[in-house]
């Protein structure tokens, strides 16, 4: 069976009767048993979603099937699924299962979707490489050697692996867009409040938001069209009318455009990035748009802001997994402060227990204002400059990722090299903006790396048509 790239490729097969939905499944399903070293399925529904492909593929021979129907998806560990097993790849959640769909879950059951499997991802989506999973690390299927990104990972790893069509990833800080830049696909971050968070386990409440990661910027639009709107169990998620994004990325006029020349000057910017963006920018100024660089001197300022905010609120997040409720316990354990301690000590990973730790520093007396209540601040004037920005600029370009996919174990010892991987994608998150990774860029090394492109808030109307013009291009 050959390869799609886009939903419309199988509808069109569907129609054509050189296709059916079972046959796909299955065709994923046997990818996914040829490729267990890539680790990116924590689990696979596979009789569930044959029979549920076999009821698709009735309805859509009569004409009623859903926008939804032949796209094969991925869930990340960490958007929940009634009576699937949910653990946000953590010994914490051992052996639970979800009692309610989320939100995205929902819309996109009642577009037939099929769902395939959940996929693995750093423990409670805290990483930048896949490595910090309770079930050990995900492979990234263009070199085997090397990360997939995270915390996406799992996500990344299969939609470029040819494991599903299509998956779902959370963007905490870059972790769509990170392991979207490290595989070669297209990684969707929307407007912080596009898609309800409902149902999506809470690193930090303020930052997540999920979106899809695809092999085509059509497919990324339909998803979103799908999943965005508001939510009567999410008052953080926006009532704004969702376009049908899908029917529109077509882009009219030249546009305005801005580049940080902090970000291309950063001495940490791989020098074939650096030139790929370069490149870039002198092409689309002979295509007639204006591109310009802007002064962003708060560069240094992002990264630290970013994991002081938002470690203060995973330390509050995950106070609710104790060994009491649900999930793992400590068989050792023995009274309550010691069930506490057990539990939470032997469920949870190294990364994850630093995060708490440095989240509940952050927070406690005498040192609040220092740290919480300053980088609040910080966050303003980051927000307030990027506002700026957009202001006069349609967009944002910069890199996604500094470099290619680093070795598996390189960062692992170093927990600033890790965290500094998110120096161009936290941005989009501190000030609750769109953006989007698409693959632009390929090293002499053959590896991919990714271009960024933020947008105005609920604007990705604007961003998704742009994307699809440069993918069109190549530019």
């Amino acid at each position: 069976m050959r390869k799609y790239d886009s939903i419309i490729e199988v509808q069109n097969d569907l129609r054509s009767g050189v296709l059916n939905l079972p046959q796909l499944v299955r065709y994923y399903v046997s990818n996914i048993n040829a490729k267990p070293q890539l680790n990116a399925f924590l689990e696979v529904w596979e009789e569930e979603a044959i029979k549920r492909a076999e009821e698709i593929q009735n309805r859509f021979n009569k004409g009623e099937a859903g926008k939804l129907a032949g796209m094969i998806i991925g869930l990340k560990d960490n958007i929940c699924f009634k009576d699937h097993a949910v653990s946000a790849s953590s010994k914490i959640l051992e052996g639970f299962k979800s009692i309610y769909n989320s939100t995205v879950v929902d819309r996109l059951l009642a577009e037939d979707a099929i769902l395939l499997g959940r996929l693995n991802c750093d423990e409670f989506a805290m990483g930048s490489s896949n490595e910090n999973s309770a079930f050990g690390a995900v492979k990234n299927p263009l070199d085997e050697s090397k990360v997939p990104g995270g915390s996406s990972g799992g996500s990344a790893a299969a939609v470029a692996g040819d494991l599903c069509l299509a998956a779902l990833g959370s963007d905490t800080g870059g972790s769509i867009r990170q392991p979207a830049s490290l595989t070669g696909i297209v990684g969707l971050k929307p407007t912080y409040g596009r898609i309800s968070r409902y149902g999506l386990i809470a690193y930090a409440s303020s930052f997540d938001q999920i979106g899809p990661m695809t092999r085509s910027v059509y497919d990324s639009a339909l998803l979103l069209e799908v999943m965005a709107g508001g939510d009567e169990f999410d008052s953080t998620a926006s009532h704004n009318a969702v376009p049908e994004y899908s029917k529109l990325l077509e882009t009219k006029g030249k546009k305005k455009i801005a580049y940080i020349k902090d970000c291309l000057e950063s001495p940490g910017l791989n020098p074939e990035v650096k030139q790929r963006i370069y490149q870039l920018i002198d092409q689309l100024k002979a295509e007639g748009h204006s591109v310009d660089p802007v002064d962003f001197p708060h560069l240094d300022h992002l990264v630290p802001t970013y994991y002081v905010l938002t470690t203060a609120e995973a330390s509050s997040n995950l106070a609710r997994f104790d060994g009491i409720h649900y999930g793992y316990r400590s068989k050792d354990a023995a009274g309550i402060d010691n069930t506490y301690k057990k539990s939470r000590t032997e469920g949870f990973g190294k990364e994850v227990k630093r995060r708490i730790m440095l989240g509940t520093f952050v927070l406690s007396s005498g040192y609040y204002d220092a740290y919480y209540g300053k980088a609040q601040q910080v966050r303003r004037v980051i927000h307030d400059k990027t506002m700026k920005v957009l202001e006069e600029y349609d967009f944002i370009l910069t890199p996604t990722s500094t470099n290619e996919a680093f070795a598996l174990g390189e960062n692992t010892k170093d927990p600033i090299a890790m965290y500094l991987e998110d120096i161009f994608t936290v941005q989009a998150n501190l000030a609750g903006v769109p953006a989007i990774s698409l693959p632009l860029g390929r090293k002499q090394s053959g590896l991919p790396f990714g271009i960024q492109l933020m947008g105005r808030k609920f604007e990705e109307q604007e961003l998704l048509a742009f994307s699809q013009k440069m993918m069109n291009q190549e530019v």
